[in-house]
C-alpha cells in the first residue's frame, strides 16, 4: 500500500501565496509521476499540475505562470507553489501519485491523498 498525506492548505487573501505539500510513503518500488488536482464546491475534480519522475509538467491553463511544481524524488515529495492566487482557486486540492509498486510482482497504480482545503478570500 502507499500512503499520501498532504499539507500546506489554508485561508490566504486574494493576490498571496501558499505552497503545498504532498509525502508519499509505503510500498514504492518506482515513484512514476505525481501531482494535483482540485475540486471546487459544485464541480467536477480538475488537473492542475503533474510532474512526471523525469521533471516533465503539465499544467492547466489557469495555473500556467502561477503556479510551480516541484518534485524531490529521494524523499518521494511533491510541493506545489501557488501564487497570486485567486477566488477562483478555491478547492480542495488533491495530491495524486502513480505508482510501481512490488510485492512479489510489479504492477502500477494510482494513489490519491485526503484533500487539503484552500480558500482564497477576495
Amino acid at each position: 500500500q502507499v500512503q499520501l498525506v498532504e499539507s500546506g492548505g489554508c485561508l490566504v487573501q486574494a493576490g498571496g501565496s501558499l505552497r503545498l505539500s504532498c509525502a508519499a510513503s509505503g510500498n514504492i518500488f518506482r515513484l512514476n509521476a505525481m501531482g494535483w488536482h482540485r475540486q471546487a464546491p459544485g464541480k467536477q475534480r480538475e488537473l492542475v499540475a503533474v510532474i512526471s519522475n523525469g521533471g516533465n509538467t503539465h499544467y492547466a491553463d489557469s495555473a500556467k505562470g502561477r503556479f510551480t511544481i516541484s518534485i524531490d524524488k529521494p524523499k518521494n515529495t511533491v510541493d506545489l507553489q501557488m501564487n497570486s492566487v485567486r477566488p477562483e482557486d478555491t478547492g480542495v486540492y488533491y495530491c495524486y501519485a502513480v505508482v510501481t509498486t512490488y510485492n512479489g510482482s510489479v504492477g502500477t497504480f494510482n494513489y490519491w491523498g485526503q484533500g487539503t482545503q484552500v480558500t482564497v478570500s477576495s
